[in-house]
């Protein structure tokens, strides 16, 4: 879903400078689910992103979501009240059990290709 900016009146953001944007939304998710902010290509292009993108809102959170934003382009840049300005994911996750291990299972790839699966 966009989340919107809930402004009464217009935040300028000034070039490498950021800003915790308000959405006016707060939720509630069920225990397993977890909620992930990402960044609107359209600003990216533009040069705002969401710099901890995806930014995590834990199961547990209860306060306003906000959007951290920051601006990497070399001018100012204002967000209107209203503005789409980035988009929230409702995600399950699983919860796994760590287990310490002297050896992995071995497979195609193994530790070659790091960062891409080309065999080198």
């Amino acid at each position: 879903m966009d989340l919107h900016a809930h402004l009464g009146a217009p935040v300028t953001i000034a070039p490498s400078e950021g800003a915790l944007i308000p959405t006016g939304l707060y939720i509630e998710l069920s225990p397993g689910c977890e909620a992930q902010i990402r960044a609107r290509s359209s600003w990216g292009i533009k040069g705002l992103i969401v710099p901890n993108a995806p930014g995590t809102i834990d199961a547990d959170y209860r306060g306003e979501i906000k959007v951290a934003l920051f601006n990497i382009s070399k001018q100012a840049h204002t967000v209107n009240p209203g503005d789409r300005m980035a988009q929230l994911i409702v995600m399950q996750f699983v919860k796994i059990q760590w287990a310490a291990v002297n050896t992995l299972n071995n497979t195609e790839r193994g530790t070659g290709g790091f960062g891409s699966t080309d065999k080198q």
